[in-house]
């Protein structure tokens, strides 16, 4: 077996669950799922036409690299959507089969285990479970650098001087979960000073990127190195249509960016065997080139936050995120799994604590304290959570 497999804690989920399972909630109450990430918008039409009309093709083997019109509709939005940012469809952009599948194995393209020396992955702290896992199985050490208010953004600073040269892989989570908060040029400035001198790639995940509030698009990687005059080298962005487009079981979304790490993941895939299958891609071709359905889907989002966070605001200091679908809420006594364990055992609502989200830094942990909160629900019912989590504190 392998060995690194030892070293996988359970899942923030599996963790939530062993925590609630001497609790039994009110019987008279439905329970509220606000724990988990998963989007409740209908999944768009111009998707589920473009898959059921193309089943036919399930006869046919699709190759890794994807269908040339299929990396031509990935290219033409991001032009779209990032201000002319130009990146060739035959060389700098990979489909995958969600952003999840791609960060981790993408983590074992960068990473080698024939190295004679430490390596090193840095991941911001809260974060998304799988930038660990994917250390763990590289082979890699994973160090921290802690999201603490008011910005909620790593604090790069934190990783010792010692610990730099050895790092070969750094995520990058803008919009970030569990917070919302959006890395500025500055931001991405700072970061890239420190690539340009350690020499580590940059995985940035974007998957939240399309669900912001007043027109506030986020920047993202391959835009700030644009705007800052720069190249791919080294950076690769990943994206998905599970959050833009409500399609979390199509499995969908591409990476884009450095040429020559994108040459060396596609050889690996090749043998990953993670083609996506013809009918998804002509289904995510329909939703790249749509934003309709994307932004009615804002809509709804900036709908419900419109409404939650005032109530919230009665008796907690909350703050909009910059984008996502979470609330980052900080709870009236610091602990938030004496909080969460309120809400399921008094009103059947569930929210996930933040320490599940984190690692114990030299600084504590930077999730104690905060639950997080998925406003997916539909609004009536993130609406009578909010009224009911004010009257329970």
């Amino acid at each position: 077996m392998n060995s690194h497999l030892n070293a996988l804690l359970p899942y923030p989920f599996a963790r939530l669950l062993e925590a609630m399972q001497d609790i039994a909630p009110p019987a008279a109450r439905q329970p509220v799922p606000l724990h988990i990430g998963e989007p409740k918008h209908p999944t768009p039409a111009v998707i589920i036409e473009a898959l059921t009309a193309s089943l036919h093709e399930l006869d046919k083997y699709p190759v890794s690299a994807g269908l040339p019109e299929l990396r031509q509709a990935f290219a033409d939005w991001l032009s779209r959507r990032y201000d002319g940012l130009t990146v060739d469809p035959d060389s700098e952009i990979l489909p995958v089969l969600g952003s999840r599948e791609a960060l981790f194995s993408f983590a074992q393209v960068v990473l080698d285990p024939a190295a004679d020396h430490p390596q090193t992955v840095v991941s911001p702290n809260p974060f998304y479970q799988i930038y660990e896992g994917a250390a763990f199985l590289g082979g890699a050490d994973i160090v921290f650098a802690d999201c603490t208010a008011p910005r909620f953004l790593p604090d790069w600073t934190q990783i010792g001087p010692d610990v730099w040269p050895n790092v070969k892989l750094l995520f990058v989570c803008s919009p970030n979960n569990p917070s919302g908060s959006v890395m500025q040029l500055d931001d991405w400035k700072e970061l890239f000073a420190l690539q340009d001198r350690y020499g580590f790639v940059i995985a940035s995940d974007e998957c939240y990127s399309e669900i912001y509030f007043d027109g506030r698009k986020p920047l993202g990687a391959l835009q700030a190195a644009q705007q800052l005059g720069r190249g791919f080298q080294k950076l690769v962005m990943f994206t998905s249509l599970s959050k833009r487009s409500n399609a979390p079981g199509l499995r969908s979304g591409f990476v884009a960016g450095d040429a020559d790490l994108l040459k060396k993941f596609l050889l690996y895939r090749t043998y990953h065997g993670s083609a996506m299958s013809i009918p998804v891609q002509r289904a995510s071709i329909a939703a790249w080139n749509d934003e309709t359905h994307v932004a009615e889907n804002r809509r709804l989002y900036q709908e419900k936050f419109d409404q939650v966070v005032p109530i919230l605001r009665r008796k907690f200091d909350v703050q909009m995120p910059d984008a996502s679908f979470y609330l980052w809420l900080k709870v009236p006594d610091g602990d938030d799994l004496a909080f969460a364990r309120k809400l399921w055992r008094e009103a059947a609502i569930q929210v996930l604590p933040g320490r599940f989200l984190a690692r114990d830094s030299r600084h504590g942990n930077p999730g104690q304290g905060y639950v997080r909160i998925a406003l997916v629900a539909p609004l009536a019912e993130c609406v009578a959570a909010a009224e009911t989590i004010i009257a329970l504190v």
